[in-house]
């Protein structure tokens, strides 16, 4: 078989595949109709896989601040924690999808904090109170963070999917659950949270 013979299977192969996916820009809105920018957003589709055992993060401590404050990652995803502070830091959170404590330390810890439950893990800084992040745990790859006019842009399959969301300025501190159309064309869709 020829190479040319070769590229052409491998594109008409590959084709569909690619067919499948189209941009699609939701804006997510609170309850009030205002644009939530940093919102995390998460698209859960059929037959896509909910978790990973591969995919590596990082929260940093910088200037006696995390950074990200918001980190948005797969299920079964590894975080590190490096302080890059010349004090040390000890993080910690009681989340029900994460309990972890590690204790006054410089550098970064040997060992990553598997994140192995989805749903919003709130932590601190036993030393510094003012020290506050939230890690955002989806069952898909597919996620993102809002820009500043609460618009995220991702390829997805048309259909319906559920969508899970979430803001810092939430009452509740866990994932809200939406539905999303995507037109097989893409296009643009707005999503409003409850509270």
């Amino acid at each position: 078989m020829t190479i040319a013979r070769c590229l052409a299977l491998l594109t008409l192969t590959l084709c569909p595949l690619a067919a499948q996916a189209v941009p699609l820009t939701v804006q997510l809105r609170g309850p009030g109709g205002q644009p939530l920018a940093g919102a995390a957003l998460a698209v859960e589709v059929k037959g896509r896989p909910a978790k990973t055992s591969t995919a590596k993060a990082e929260i940093g401590q910088r200037d006696r601040q995390f950074t990200p404050q918001v980190l948005i990652v797969q299920t079964g995803t590894a975080v590190n924690f490096p302080n890059f502070d010349t004090v040390r830091h000890h993080v910690y959170s009681i989340s029900p999808i994460k309990v972890m404590d590690i204790k006054l330390y410089s550098g970064t810890p040997t060992e990553p904090v598997v994140f192995d439950k989805p749903g919003v893990a709130a932590l601190g800084c036993n030393i510094h109170d003012k020290m506050s992040a939230h890690v955002i745990v989806v069952d898909t790859a597919l996620f993102g963070r809002t820009d500043d006019k609460g618009k995220l842009t991702l390829d997805l399959p048309p259909g319906e999917h559920s969508v899970k969301a979430w803001h810092a300025a939430q009452k509740s501190p866990t994932l809200q659950s939406l539905r999303l159309s995507v037109p097989a064309a893409g296009g643009n869709a707005t999503l409003t949270l409850a509270d």
